[in-house]
């Protein structure tokens, strides 16, 4: 071996010693708790997301228990934390749409809406089941029945860090047992990004990126569809709270779906900190949207 390449392996050497001892460090920043993880860092807080932004000497983010409940529902952008280890929260509700389009009139109840989030295996991680049932009157004639089982894992990515947003990841999908009107043949996969900032005390915003496995509801065939949302929150008081949001349902490759153009709003109420209330309403802003719908919910946290 020349002198260059024992320089080199010394230097390769020294550089995977020094990432492996980084990766050591952004996993337990107190190496005197390394081997007791249960305890959290130093600062007695278990990591609460799963990456951070930059090193530091704590765990940031994730959720917070002697905070306020942090909920999915009442705007379509789901929230970028967690729920935390151990703890169940049930969020339901009841919404109404409708619809004209010249030719066709249809009348949509969806209820109860039911989303388990469970806290399992660490902070950062959720699993996700929810199961709905819908009524819808098309032109007088009228059908009910189950949709599809919705199952997935919310993994809180980051903590916010300045300009730095908090991140969460969503794989998702749809089990085909739902009723023959409103269910599919078919296992429908999903992923949805989700990244939020807290401006301020008064107010935050965030916005999701997804993209799901759909059917065309003419032709029954598969195509993808994306999802965009942009929503801004704002804390009117030390209870209540309120939103404006825009959405969007773009398909890719479909046979005859179209794009729909969403505006809601809405507020929540919060009972305790485990406990709130909500109330929402929206209005399609393009021909191949619904007319408008409205809703309202609850949401428990269990701990």
């Amino acid at each position: 071996m020349t002198l260059a390449d024992n320089t080199a392996a010394r230097v390769m050497q020294s550089l995977a010693k020094a990432l492996a001892g980084v990766m050591i460090l952004t996993a337990y920043p107190d190496f005197s708790l390394a081997e007791d993880r249960k305890y959290g860092p130093s600062v007695g807080r278990p990591r609460g997301t799963l990456l951070q932004w930059s090193y530091g000497t704590s765990f940031s983010g994730g959720p917070d228990l002697e905070e306020p409940l942090v909920t999915d529902r009442p705007d379509f952008t789901e929230a970028s934390s967690t729920v935390g280890l151990g703890v169940a929260q049930l969020e339901i509700g009841y919404t109404y749409a409708y619809d004209n389009d010249g030719t066709t009139e249809t009348i949509n109840h969806s209820y109860a809406e039911p989303l388990l989030r469970l806290g399992i295996l660490a902070e950062w991680l959720e699993l996700r089941v929810a199961q709905n049932v819908t009524t819808e009157q098309v032109d007088g004639v009228t059908d009910s029945g189950a949709n599809d089982l919705y199952l997935g894992f919310k993994i809180a990515l980051t903590p916010q860090e300045g300009w730095l947003p908090e991140m969460a990841i969503l794989p998702q999908a749809t089990v085909p047992t739902g009723s023959r009107a409103f269910g599919s043949d078919e296992f429908l996969p999903g992923f949805n990004w989700i990244y939020g900032w807290e401006v301020s005390d008064f107010i935050s915003t965030a916005g999701s990126t997804q993209f799901n496995r759909a059917n065309d509801e003419a032709t029954a065939q598969a195509y993808t569809e994306w999802a965009q949302s942009w929503t801004v929150s704002y804390s009117l008081s030390d209870r209540w709270g309120g939103y404006t949001e825009w959405f969007a349902f773009i398909p890719h490759s479909a046979d005859t779906a179209e794009t729909e153009h969403y505006f809601n709003g809405g507020f929540t109420l919060l009972l305790n900190n485990d406990i709130q209330w909500d109330i929402r309403a929206g209005v399609g802003l393009n021909d191949e949207s619904e007319d408008y719908f409205v809703g309202t919910g609850l949401s428990f946290r269990l701990r």
